[in-house]
């Protein structure tokens, strides 16, 4: 069985690609199928538009302008791919497509949620008509020097030989996904990576070959994905603490309702974490709530940490007595006790008397020692229900406080 450290890091690779790598590989697997080949066509007609209609209204229920907006393009870009235009206005339409389609949907991925019939909105959505309007009218009024433009070889053309998309367009498409992917390496976000694999569908789109269903499948694909990194992002957003990162309070009361049979809940709260608040201020308050949530994460026997309230965490045991928990319980009591937190702040020296000028400053670095009280319970006849096995680990979380805290009580 793997340890929670390398279960985490398991976990973190895996929702990189998981679930819209999995959706991307089902439209592959989906355009080779021969049994399917027949059916293809009529599919590809109707469902990349049935997917704009519902995450359309999807984002405008849940007020997601980027969703909207990144979907009016797909529709934009499906339409382009799929218009029977031949010769160099068919040229122009395709190159103009695979050059503006990543480079929106990268913007959108790194701009916030700002409305849609808002000041910001009406800017975005002009942007987007000026676009399509430019196209059209650049295919209606010089094709074939449009053409020539949006296709011109920045590097030797053997190169290339082997794709169709222009090296300008091929050139967008890297640029798009070297900056979004950028923010994702610094911080797990569902939406940025919806916009990634969106961007990779769409490279597909515009590599396939046309005519046929692979660029609306494609296309409609990548709609589909960022309506599902929506959904993931709204509900990380309430079943998942911002601050910690562990499963929220909300996460937990669900958690607690699935159990049946024999468990065990601990309550942790960070001791003088007030004192400690008040002196050193909010933000390395915030450091040591985080730093205490990455150990309890790492609790072995079986237990999940959850972020309760404040500086207060619960960790459940499933399956678990009290006496089969404590082990464990010290163990990370341990770990948070022994892990020495570095508080930096600039102290001013006092100015000299008579002097002038600003005062000198100096960094000062002062180590701390962070400790936690835990309180377990666990089911039995007299606390069969959730929320009295919660007040029963609060009671022995008192009992630990009150015998002089960085203990572990049942």
């Amino acid at each position: 069985m793997l340890s929670p450290v390398y279960a985490g890091k398991v976990k973190t690779w895996l929702s990189l690609i998981a679930p819209e790598g999995v959706l991307l590989l089902a439209a592959v697997i989906l355009l080779r199928l021969d049994a399917l080949r027949g059916t293809l066509p009529d599919f590809a007609r109707f469902y990349p538009y049935g997917v704009f209609i519902v995450g359309a209204m999807l984002a405008w229920r849940f007020q997601r302008s980027r969703l909207l907006f990144a979907l009016l393009v797909l529709a934009a870009a499906t339409w382009a791919l799929q218009a029977p235009v031949t010769g160099a206005a068919g040229r122009t339409v395709f190159r103009a497509t695979a050059l503006l389609l990543p480079l929106n949907l990268a913007a959108l991925a790194l701009l916030a949620d700002r409305g849609v019939l808002t000041p910001f909105g009406l800017v975005r959505l002009g942007a987007i008509v000026l676009q399509i309007l430019s196209v059209y009218l650049s295919q209606r009024m010089a094709p074939a020097a449009t053409a020539a433009l949006l296709g011109h070889p920045l590097l030797p053309a053997k190169l290339f030989a082997w794709i169709p998309v222009g090296q300008p367009a091929l050139l967008a498409f890297v640029v798009a996904l070297v900056l979004t992917a950028m923010p994702l390496v610094f911080e797990r976000n569902a939406a940025a990576r919806g916009f990634l694999w969106a961007i990779m569908a769409s490279f597909l789109a515009v590599s396939a070959h046309r005519p046929g269903p692979a660029p609306a499948v494609y296309l409609g694909t990548a709609g589909l994905i960022l309506v599902v990194a929506v959904i993931e992002a709204s509900y990380l957003l309430a079943y998942q603490d911002g601050l910690t990162e562990l499963p929220a309070r909300r996460a937990l009361t669900e958690a607690l309702q699935r159990l049946a049979g024999q468990y065990a809940v601990a309550m942790v709260d960070v001791d003088h974490f007030k004192k400690f608040n008040d002196a050193y201020g909010h933000d390395v308050g915030d450091q040591v709530l985080r730093m205490v949530a990455t150990k309890l994460a790492e609790v072995e026997g079986g237990g999940r940490a959850y972020r309760y309230g404040g500086e207060e965490f619960a960790i459940i045991f499933a399956g678990k007595g009290v006496e089969e928990t404590l082990p464990h319980l010290d163990a990370v009591r341990h770990a948070v006790s022994e892990s020495t937190f570095t508080i930096r702040r600039r102290l001013r020296r006092k100015r000299p008397e008579g002097g002038g000028g600003t005062k000198p400053t100096r960094r000062h670095r002062k180590e701390v020692s962070i400790t936690v009280s835990i309180g377990v319970a666990a089911r039995n006849h007299r606390h069969s229900r959730p929320d009295q096995v919660i007040r029963a680990a609060d009671q022995a979380l008192y009992i630990a406080k009150e015998q002089g805290r960085d203990r572990v009580r049942s």
